[in-house]
Formats: structure tokens, sequence, C-alpha cells
């Protein structure tokens, strides 16, 4: 990539961001699309998960992501995969139970489980974007 201009790797770089901007702002709006359109904000529980779910890793791990990929013997980082994973179960969890229940419908379910699937698209994007070899970071 050393023949690349820079203005282009700018621009390759920008639209990165743009499609982790879609993806989040896609993924938003079924989670809201699932309560409205169904006239039901029982799956907006769901979203209270995803503010969760970040919450271990930034009070245990910090900004030392690199230690949830490898063995650890320290119990701070043991309780933070688990407090993470529970709450990453509890985010597929909540809908279905409510499914379940009978509070909502299999359309609200349904989008429910497609704005999650489009939210761990844009993580996966988000951390293969860091993982890149570049002078470009969001971190």
């Amino acid at each position: 990539m050393a023949d690349i201009p820079g203005y282009l790797i700018t621009c390759l770089n920008s639209g990165k961001l743009a499609l982790l901007a879609i993806l989040v702002s896609g993924g938003i709006i079924l989670q809201i699309l699932a309560c409205v359109l169904y006239n039901n904000w029982w799956p907006m529980l769901t979203a209270l998960m995803y503010v969760i779910l970040p919450v271990p890793l930034v009070i245990f791990a910090g900004s030392d992501t690199s230690v949830l990929f490898t063995e650890s013997e320290n119990s701070w980082v043991d309780a933070t995969k688990f407090l993470t994973g529970a709450s990453a179960v509890g985010s597929v969890a909540i809908p279905v139970i409510l499914k379940h229940a009978g509070v909502i419908t299999w359309g609200a379910l349904a989008m429910e489980i497609s704005s999650l699937f489009v939210f761990v698209m844009a993580i996966l994007c988000f951390i293969g974007m860091n993982s890149d070899d570049g002078e470009y970071s969001v971190i």
C-alpha cells in the first residue's frame, strides 16, 4: 500500500467510518421500529442490555482489550469475560422470553434479532478496522 496516494487512503478510511455509522444507525432504527410498528415498547428492554454490555469492559479491562482474547490468571479479567457474556446472552434472551410470554409478536422478535445481528456486524467491522496495520486508528 506504499504506492497508494495519501488522499486515497484517507478517503477509504472515511468510507469505513461511514459504513460503521450506517450499520449502527440501521441497528437503532430496527430497534425503534420493532417497538413503533407493533405499538409495544417492551422490546426496548434489549436497548438497555446494549448499554449495559460494554460496562464491564470499560470498568475492568480499560483500553487494553487484548486481554479478552488471551488466557489470563487474573480474576478481574475472568469476571469481565463472564459479565460481558451474560449481557450478550441477555441481548438475545430478552426478546425470546418476551415472545414466549406472549408480550411481543413474531414481527417484533424478528426485528429485534435482526437489530442484534446488525449491531454485531458493526462491532466486527470496528474490530477489523482497528486491527489493520496502518497509521489510521479509531481508538
